[in-house]
């Protein structure tokens, strides 16, 4: 081929660079590039012949992807684009494409509402009775139900329970020692509280017998009684006062269900003033419960 039959071919390849680029990708064999005075257009060259011919783009069909069924012109309509493809197949990142996210399919919808179901059915169940949960929404405080001891109180956010030996339950402050709460109870031949005397005699005497040794210096602040849900309850305020230290504490207690009933929570004197408020709310919060 002459010079000028080769610059006239050049001049009408109307192929651009992408289109030269796909159709060398699906099975032409190989092409070779020649410079063009088009930058949109290249030449295609057969590379086997001896002799270069120029291609026209017209006369070259698109190539297709090469399947069982690309023969098929209602296979090729029916093939997904790859938009919708990617959508189907992973709906969170079609939310970020052009195409609009698909719905989750009802086995998905029905998994949610199973799922959030059954956790709202476990929470019910693990709640402690209504007036105990009332009480567990008290904010900085955690319920103790004893169903089987017939008891309930609140102690103190932060406060870990320890074994002791003579007591139900024991809570503690493990920076601070004195900061705890306790519970115990003893069988009793009384049906009530006030058989046993006024609050100031019996509080006194429980004091100096029992909640504090016989070493410490004790005193009486306070003592009264408390109705409850038509039950009589007496609580009273007191201090201890050992060598090195002085206990600031209160007290409830309570017959009920052939028990006498003990609660006491108290505070290094020194951190009264912070704890009192706490330590009132644990008083007030002992409540006997429904034995099972």
């Amino acid at each position: 081929m002459s010079r000028a039959a080769r610059l006239r071919a050049r001049a009408s390849c109307v192929w651009t660079r992408n289109e030269a680029k796909s159709y060398s990708a699906h099975g032409v064999r190989k092409l070779r590039r020649f410079a063009s005075p088009n930058p949109a257009a290249i030449i295609l060259v057969d590379a086997t012949p001896p002799m270069a011919t120029a291609v026209p783009a017209a006369s070259l069909p698109l190539p297709r992807l090469a399947s069982s069924s690309s023969s098929s012109p209602t296979a090729t309509a029916r093939r997904p684009s790859l938009r919708k493809r990617h959508c189907a197949v992973t709906p969170v990142a079609a939310a970020c494409s052009l195409a609009p996210p698909r719905q989750l399919d009802n086995g998905s919808g029905r998994r949610q509402v199973l799922v959030a179901g059954a956790a709202a059915a476990a929470a019910f169940i693990s709640r402690p009775n209504p007036a105990a949960f009332a009480a567990e929404a008290k904010k900085g405080f955690l319920p103790v139900v004893d169903k089987k001891a017939g008891y309930s109180f609140l102690y103190p956010f932060g406060w870990e329970e320890v074994a002791v030996q003579g007591q139900d339950k024991v809570y503690k402050d493990v920076i601070e020692p004195l900061e705890s709460v306790s519970v115990n109870s003893i069988p009793t031949s009384k049906e009530d509280i006030r058989d046993l005397g006024p609050p100031d005699k019996v509080a006194e005497a429980l004091i100096k017998k029992v909640l504090a040794p016989p070493m410490q210096k004790t005193k009486l602040i306070e003592a009264k009684e408390n109705d409850v849900d038509g039950r009589s309850y007496y609580t009273f305020e007191f201090t201890a006062q050992a060598p090195n230290y002085t206990r600031h504490a209160l007290g409830a207690i309570v017959i009920a269900n052939g028990k006498f009933y003990t609660l006491t929570t108290g505070a290094n004197e020194r951190r009264w003033e912070k704890m009192k408020d706490r330590l009132h709310t644990v008083v007030d919060s002992f409540k006997i419960e429904n034995r099972i």
